[in-house]
């Protein structure tokens, strides 16, 4: 095996941003099911989540990231909220559970962030160092 960087799973801006979306809906989907919409459960399970986006999305398109992960956060929410009374009642849920779980969803987003801006340092140093 030649010496260098192992290439690994990488998604492009969109891909990243499609992965966390329906990864966080059909967490929001067993988490309703199995759990009947255990938040705090949902938002433990958003974390790692936000880890594997940051950590998946290719060099060039790494800030989108912390962009798509709480949008991701608010779909999956969508269907794991306790909606009694329909569509309107899934709503006030959602907004609900968004004032509620807003520690999960800044806690992600920072971590996220934090993830990336480290990923950008080092893929500009390394770009850097081949020019």
């Amino acid at each position: 095996m030649p010496p260098g960087p192992v290439p690994g799973l990488r998604l492009t801006g969109l891909g990243g941003g499609l992965f966390c979306t329906v990864v966080m809906f059909l967490l929001g989907l067993l988490d309703q099911l199995l759990f009947g919409s255990s938040l705090t459960l949902y938002g433990v399970l958003f974390l790692p989540v936000c880890v594997l986006t940051a950590l998946w999305v290719r060099g060039s398109d790494v800030l989108t990231a912390p962009v798509v992960v709480p949008i991701a956060f608010a779909v999956g929410l969508f269907p794991a909220v306790d909606g009694g009374g329909g569509l309107l009642g899934r709503l006030v849920g959602l907004v609900t559970g968004l004032a509620t779980q807003a520690g999960w969803l800044y806690g992600g987003t920072l971590i996220s962030g934090v993830i990336v801006l480290v990923r950008r340092v080092l893929w500009v140093r390394a770009r850097r160092r081949r020019t």
